[in-house]
């Protein structure tokens, strides 16, 4: 007759494979917080990436537009749609003047139409080549060329034609490069040079839309938009953007770092809820595993008790019991992550949409470490569960727990 040494994680395999239903419910209480583990992880991580990722995109240190409309601004740099406001442009050279200005670049918006003449609508931009300081350094990552007239520069999530067109207002205009994600609202702008938006407009007004009457005339005219500046290293953004506000009436100014340390703090705020939500997550997970446990470790007092008869000592008592809730978290955590990556990465525009946070996939070496650490704390939670009921049940006394219940 063969012999066959059982070890404590074959015997732990089989008690789960014979007791198909309680392992389910244990993979499914540790899959429940797998998924919530990583799937926060995850929205965490693509927060910060997107916060990091627009901080440095943005380029500028202020942006200065017409009384009123910084609300506006705002809304179009953090989550995109349509806006377009004009002032007089001879601002640009006073604010270049200023002292502590290191740049100053005007742009001019203008929003697309929404009918069969356009691909889309959506928000486009014009900026100056000569004294550009934050489109073109972000064109040269995607495009070693230079942009010139007539051609579009894309954000990330617009959609371009198979023969690399976009048809805008009734003509269609080559797109020279697609810009990387910013997590911002420029990904879904289309930016282009001055002398193209008024090539643009002038087509428009030809092809009989008369929509942009007050745009062309405001173009004509020198009006800008906003002037994006950037600041001498010496004077403080904040410093330099009051004394804009001083020598200038009509006019209202972003500080980025005022936006970005806001966006922060509703960041960490949020962050801080998932961590907490996670943390007492976890504690009633391991509760409700070790109750589980507590209760299956007694129904099977004798399993154990003949084990020992058997041969079997009390620390291989042990591992059998842990090795069954580390095998059933590391089931359950596996299920869990896959879950919460279903969840999370076909949705992040969605996600993005209703948070309304700069949001940016973060990158694979990034979210392995994320997926390792919560399988290692859901694995951990089953063992922590089940050590009580593992240590209470290898210290039974094996005569008395065979004669329970004659």
């Amino acid at each position: 007759m063969m012999k066959y040494k059982l070890g404590a994680g074959a015997l732990s395999m089989k008690n789960l494979k014979a007791r198909p239903v309680r392992t389910a419910c244990l993979a499914a209480v540790v899959g429940i917080l797998a998924f919530t583990l990583f799937g926060g992880s995850i929205i965490t991580l693509n927060l910060r990436q997107g916060l990091s990722t627009m901080t440095k995109r943005f380029g500028a240190d202020l942006m200065v537009v017409p009384a009123g409309a910084s609300g506006q601004a705002q809304a179009l740099l953090l989550r995109g749609g349509t806006n377009y406001f004009y002032f007089d442009g001879a601002i640009v050279d006073e604010i270049a003047s200023t002292d502590g200005t290191a740049c100053a670049s005007p742009q001019f918006f203008l929003s697309s139409l929404s009918e069969s003449c356009c691909d889309a609508m959506v928000q486009l931009i014009a900026y100056d080549p000569a004294t550009d300081f934050v489109v073109q350094p972000w064109i040269a990552e995607k495009y070693r060329g230079t942009v010139v007239d007539g051609q579009l520069v894309v954000g990330s999530r617009i959609a371009v034609r198979t023969d690399n067109t976009i048809r805008l207002i009734g003509n269609s205009y080559p797109v020279a490069a697609r810009l990387s994600q910013s997590a911002s609202g420029l990904d879904t702008s289309i930016f282009m040079t001055m002398n193209t938006m008024r090539l643009l407009v002038a087509r428009a007004r030809a092809d009989g839309y008369n929509n942009f009457a007050v745009q062309e005339k405001e173009m004509n005219r020198g009006a800008v938009s906003a002037v994006l500046v950037k600041s001498d290293t010496a004077l403080p953004p904040s410093r330099l953007a009051r004394t804009i506000r001083q020598e200038n009436e009509g006019v209202d100014v972003l500080v980025s770092q005022g936006i970005f340390s806001a966006l922060a703090t509703t960041l960490s705020g949020f962050v801080s809820y998932i961590r907490i939500f996670s943390a007492a997550l976890w504690i009633l997970a391991v509760i409700i595993l070790a109750a589980v446990f507590s209760l299956s470790i007694h129904e099977r007092k004798k399993e154990f008790a003949l084990l020992r008869i058997l041969g079997a000592t009390r620390k291989k008592l042990i591992a059998i019991v842990l090795g069954e809730s580390s095998l059933a978290g590391l089931a359950g955590g596996a299920a869990g992550i896959v879950l919460g990556s279903l969840a999370v990465f076909p949705f992040s525009t969605l996600i993005s949409e209703r948070l309304e946070l700069p949001y940016l996939d973060a990158p694979l070496l990034g979210i392995i470490p994320l997926a390792a650490g919560s399988l290692f704390l859901s694995i951990l939670a089953g063992s922590l569960a089940s050590l009580y009921a593992a240590l209470r049940i290898s210290a039974a006394e094996t005569y008395f727990t065979m004669r329970e219940g004659e």
